[in-house]
């Protein structure tokens, strides 16, 4: 399993969100425009890290799991860090992150784990600030499988998000219908489960109207069909209820606009 995060702001024209660009020499998606995340580590899975979160009591073990790893995936790949003071409501202020990223080093080097982190710097897990937005697995004969579930939250004001300098070599707050439009115009390169993430949040104009449509949408894991491939044009079909504007989209080796996406703004 794995958890990717949609971190979310308003810009001037709307809704924009963080996204890195994968280094080249990266197995899946190499040089492909992706949001943050990973896979889940066995750590992420400690019954101890409850007792230093907020929102998790209500989870099961694997939602619990998948939370943590978005939470933990965002700190080391892009310097976010959702977590709060113990006994305080707000966030960990930008002046004390700086303090803090030596712990987002050690993490990524597998040197610390969450859990001993959140411990010796007295802090809670900001699990309640993430809501669900889909849920993606990868066909049966796919070479490389994954069962990914995305989760979005809104960006911590006062904290800059800048991208690791080893997965990923570049980032871009981004407009989502801007970049399906690139996408075609082949200016830059979107896996087919990102560029349908980014059609269903572009049906939102800010971050609040996108977290609450998420939060009332039903969870719908969505495994796309191969319905044809011809000319090199590969028709998937995807869960109507899964919430992206259609059932059938058509697919190239650098994707067309999907059947149904947002019109550019």
């Amino acid at each position: 399993m794995a958890s990717t995060v949609l971190l979310a702001r308003d810009g001037s024209n709307g809704i924009e969100v963080f996204m890195v660009k994968r280094h080249h020499k990266i197995d899946f998606a190499s040089g492909a425009m992706v949001f943050p995340g990973g896979k889940v580590d066995d750590d992420d899975n400690d019954p101890a890290l409850k007792l230093y979160s907020r929102g998790g009591d209500t989870m099961s073990a694997e939602q619990f799991s998948l939370a943590v790893a978005a939470l933990r995936e965002t700190f080391e790949e892009c310097g976010v860090l959702l977590a709060r003071p113990r006994g305080s409501d707000d966030l960990v202020s930008a002046e004390r992150l700086v303090d803090l990223e030596p712990w987002a080093v050690r993490m990524r080097d597998n040197e610390a784990t969450m859990l001993e982190f959140i411990e010796a710097e007295n802090l809670d897990l900001a699990l309640d600030l993430l809501v669900h937005f889909a849920h993606w697995v990868t066909p049966p004969l796919m070479p490389k499988r994954f069962d990914t579930h995305f989760y979005l939250v809104a960006a911590p004001v006062d904290q800059i998000a800048v991208h690791d300098g080893s997965e990923s070599v570049d980032s871009v707050w981004a407009d989502p219908a801007q970049t399906i439009a690139a996408a075609n115009a082949n200016e830059v390169t979107l896996v087919f489960a990102t560029r349908m993430n980014l059609t269903k949040l572009a049906f939102s104009k800010s971050t609040e109207e996108a977290m609450a449509a998420a939060r009332t949408a039903p969870r719908v894991m969505v495994t796309p069909k191969l319905l044809s491939f011809e000319d090199g044009v590969r028709k998937l079909e995807i869960p109507e209820e899964a919430g992206y504007g259609g059932t059938v989209f058509e697919v190239v080796d650098k994707p067309a606009m999907p059947q149904g996406a947002p019109p550019e703004k």
